[in-house]
């Protein structure tokens, strides 16, 4: 992937590879099958009811390129699916599954505004018409210390960015997440400030690993994890990875975001994935990779940035403790 380096000691050589090395697809398919969790057989029964839009579909089934890979185990689809925090469903893991089958993602379009050049509303349909799809597996970071390894679907969020034509004085980017609390239940109460908003600096947004899903383990997000297009972040903690985004806004100053808001104290505006700075309430030097229990823990030491190391130079001079 252009502009993306090998990640330096924290990973693997093997783990970044260029289009012409990596897997091609039938050897996807057959790693799938190993894990035991072949496209065919995964289990989208328990979502039955969710239907995605035909032209979704012929996107999804179209020419994908495969450019950033680990050689991390997959996390199984049913945990990947079945254990989320997405607040607007409700605060226990499984809410969303049991939850998010109401929302109706058909059509969506995202708001455009701000300091950039071409403002206004656009489908998910226009927004991908000119995109490559790519297969990203990344590994994925809570900030409450468990981890998963999750096949994305997508394309970079700068291409994106880029079209949009920001001015010279927009330095960051403010995101947005659907407020419908007819479907979606938790939005009917007190404790978050509706709807969930995040922010990036530009140049954070910009870089080659931050990307917008529309899907994982090759087909379309379920509404459970931000269907229709959510952002990903590999090196920063799961709760920037803003879900189900309806807008998206170029601004000069930093802004105020859902949980730096809320709870200062515990969650900062940036959320790099740091193993050196705890939260207040548990370290953050080791995590939980799942499938796991709290008997079975299967503890593994958390790397800087999560093991992405190319992203350093963003924060060249910073203080990460003050700047978490």
């Amino acid at each position: 992937m252009s502009g993306c380096q090998k990640n330096e000691a924290a990973v693997r050589p093997s783990e970044i590879t260029s289009e012409t090395i990596y897997l091609q697809r039938r050897q996807w398919l057959g790693q799938l099958a190993l894990l035991g969790v072949g496209v065919a057989a995964l289990p989208w029964s328990a979502q039955a009811a969710y239907s995605v839009p035909a032209w979704m579909n012929n996107r999804l089934h179209g020419t994908r390129t495969r450019e950033v890979t680990t050689t991390d185990s997959l996390t199984p689809f049913k945990d990947v699916t079945g254990y989320n925090n997405f607040y607007e469903f409700g605060l226990e893991k499984t809410d969303p599954l049991a939850e998010a089958y109401r929302l109706s993602t058909d059509p969506w379009s995202v708001k455009v505004s701000g300091l950039c050049d071409l403002p206004g509303h656009y489908t998910l349909e226009d927004i991908l018409k000119p995109v490559a799809l790519e297969d990203r597996v990344y590994r994925f970071r809570c900030v409450e210390a468990w981890s998963m390894v999750i096949p994305w679907l997508g394309f970079p969020l700068g291409s994106l960015l880029k079209r949009l034509r920001p001015q010279s004085a927009a330095r960051y980017v403010r995101f947005t997440t659907l407020y419908r609390p007819e479907e979606m239940p938790g939005q009917r109460h007190a404790g978050l400030a509706w709807p969930y908003v995040e922010g990036l600096r530009l140049d954070e947004a910009m870089h080659p690993l931050a990307m917008l899903a529309i899907g994982l383990y090759g087909r379309a997000l379920l509404p459970q994890n931000g269907a229709p297009l959510r952002l990903v972040l590999p090196w920063k903690y799961g709760f920037k990875s803003i879900k189900s985004i309806v807008a998206i806004e170029f601004v000069a100053a930093p802004p105020q975001t859902t949980w730096a808001t809320m709870a200062p104290h515990e969650y900062g505006f940036y959320a790099n994935v740091n193993p050196a700075v705890d939260h207040p309430r548990w370290s953050q030097a080791r995590e939980r990779r799942l499938p796991a229990t709290l008997w079975e823990p299967n503890w593994r030491t958390t790397l800087m940035f999560n093991g992405y190391a190319s992203v350093a130079p963003l924060y060249q001079g910073m203080d990460l403790r003050r700047n978490f």
